[in-house]
């Protein structure tokens, strides 16, 4: 499939005015300017000057664990009977055919990292997948892609109700370092009885086991965290542990934009659209997107869906460029860079040659409440 006469902009290069993009077994196979264009044929689409885009990456959210309309019925977003909780895939609760992912789908968002929410100390495993298909497996693009850690209110509050630990930030973060730490010393008693036949290994751990990648820094820790406060906590045992890490929230970044920019960590920011429903949001701000990148930081934007419905990422991204973001930037942040974030850079994010072909073709700017999606691919098919 050949998608011509399109404004094409990669996001890893500068734009095309008219070109093509081509499609062969579901990737990339090439673009450029319309002289160099193949032949064309049958099932071939014309674009007759429309912007093509990559699929937008949403870089947090918990899709397919909250499915929409019910509540107890389908809410598998958290195991709310133990604070330490990384054994838990994501993939062994996602419920594809909710029809948020058809959503998704129609509003351009064509790969989410999903997972579990933030009762927990540590929460458990998130996948990014692709946002087409019935059959989870099959969608997976990386899993596990991180794992969730949560500091602040969240984890008090799901646990104080039932007077029992944590009820505090420093018992969060105590239970965290402690659970590391134990993790840590099960890697290295396997490692010497693999090298030590004489020395015995650990007895099974499932949760200490899906934490070795996390302590080997091969599988990145994404903290949740909003108060200026909890992100510095998040930092701290990060460094303790020499952690793969990535904010998620920052609400409070602003505050501390040239502290995070110091320490090179990113920030995926979100949910932009909402009211200060909780103490820790008191210092939410549209300008805190632009503020982070404007001091140096790598960002990207989520919904959090359900908190805001995934298809309006790219409207989210078009608040925070209203609110000083530059437009490449706000674009970069639902493609290349929250791909880059989220480590799956090599699969989406950009119109690449080798890359998967997510591609969104749309009647002007996403940014731009008068643009319309006029058509979405997932590994080369059409989906909308």
């Amino acid at each position: 499939m050949v998608i011509f006469n399109a404004t094409i902009h990669p996001m890893d290069q500068t734009p095309i005015e008219n070109g093509f993009v081509q499609v062969e077994a579901g990737k990339i196979a090439g673009l450029g300017e319309m002289s160099c264009c193949p032949p064309l044929s049958q099932g071939d689409v014309d674009a007759q000057g429309a912007q093509l885009y990559p699929g937008w990456v949403d870089a947090h959210c918990h899709l397919g664990l909250l499915a929409d309309g019910l509540t107890y019925d389908q809410d598998d977003c958290n195991e709310i009977t133990d604070p330490v909780t990384p054994h838990l895939r994501a993939i062994d609760a996602l419920y594809p055919l909710d029809h948020c992912f058809q959503e998704a789908r129609e509003g351009g968002v064509t790969t989410v990292l999903t997972g579990p929410g933030s009762a927990n100390a540590i929460g458990g495993q998130f996948a990014a997948v692709k946002t087409a298909g019935r059959w989870i497996d099959a969608m997976v693009v990386k899993a596990p892609v991180a794992m969730k850690f949560a500091l602040g209110e969240n984890p008090k509050s799901s646990y104080g109700e039932k007077k029992e630990s944590p009820m505090t930030r420093m018992a969060t973060a105590a239970l965290i370092r402690e659970t590391l730490a134990q993790a840590r010393d099960y890697l290295r008693k396997k490692r010497a009885a693999e090298q030590d036949s004489e020395k015995d290994a650990p007895d099974f751990d499932a949760k200490l086991e899906a934490l070795i990648p996390v302590v080997e820094g091969t599988l990145p820790a994404h903290f949740h965290a909003h108060r200026a406060d909890d992100i510095a906590t998040a930092i701290r045992i990060a460094k303790e542990f020499q952690l793969n890490y990535v904010i998620i929230h920052g609400t409070e970044g602003h505050l501390i934009a040239d502290l995070l920019a110091r320490e090179q960590v990113p920030v995926v920011t979100g949910p932009i659209i909402g009211d200060r429903s909780k103490p820790e949001l008191a210092h939410q701000t549209m300008e805190n997107t632009a503020k982070l990148a404007a001091a140096g930081v790598q960002v990207a934007v989520c919904t959090d869906h359900p908190e805001n419905p995934v298809q309006y990422l790219p409207l989210a991204a078009a608040l925070c460029a209203r609110h000083g973001l530059s437009q490449e930037q706000a674009l970069r942040a639902i493609t290349l860079d929250a791909a880059e974030i989220a480590g799956i850079a090599d699969r989406v994010g950009s119109i690449t040659p080798g890359k998967d072909a997510d591609l969104v073709l749309c009647s002007g700017s996403p940014l731009s409440m008068d643009s319309a999606i006029l058509g979405v691919w997932i590994d080369g098919v059409r989906v909308k």
